[in-house]
């Protein structure tokens, strides 16, 4: 993918690249190539995306009450809902600052997909602020970028003939 593809109009410098967030390309990184409104959208999109899936729960519920299925099955699915939609909620906003372990990202996927609301809300509140992911993103390319300088600055003399104190 090119640069102007990735939404990045300036060149980078030589060394590690940065890394693309979805909706915004490598735009995090100097907020260039329509990263405000990037953000309004992506914040309006999730919104609306929470709103939608409340809807979606509402018409399940009330099938639920449609089916005749009971009380007890009404709050067993409530609760069921409301745990996984915090901790969805937990998990993709603890997300958004240190990498998960693909391991338990995997053996979670169920638990995420049920509190789906959760992890909405999440990336719609984190985009209030930064684009999702984005200082997650920025430390490890400034790591990165660090880590380059240091290897590739020059060194003085030869070290082979420095002198032993």
């Amino acid at each position: 993918m090119s640069d102007k593809q990735n939404g990045d109009t300036q060149t980078t410098p030589a060394g590690p690249r940065p890394e693309p967030i979805r909706f915004f390309g490598t735009t995090w990184l100097n907020h260039d190539g329509n990263y405000a409104p990037r953000r309004a959208t992506v914040s309006v999109g999730s919104l609306a995306a929470v709103a939608v899936s409340c809807l979606v729960l509402r018409l399940a519920y009330e099938g639920l009450q449609l089916a005749a299925v009971g009380g007890f099955v009404i709050v067993v699915v409530v609760v069921m809902f409301a745990i996984c939609t915090a901790l969805a909620f937990g998990h993709t906003w603890g997300s958004f600052t240190k990498r998960p372990d693909p391991a338990r990202q995997s053996s979670l996927r169920g638990l995420l997909t049920i509190g789906f609301v959760g992890s909405l809300t999440a990336y719609f509140l984190r985009s209030l602020k930064e684009a999702p992911g984005e200082s997650l993103h920025r430390e490890e390319y400034e790591t990165a970028r660090t880590q380059y300088e240091r290897r590739t600055a020059k060194r003085t003399g030869n070290p082979a003939k420095r002198r032993r104190a």
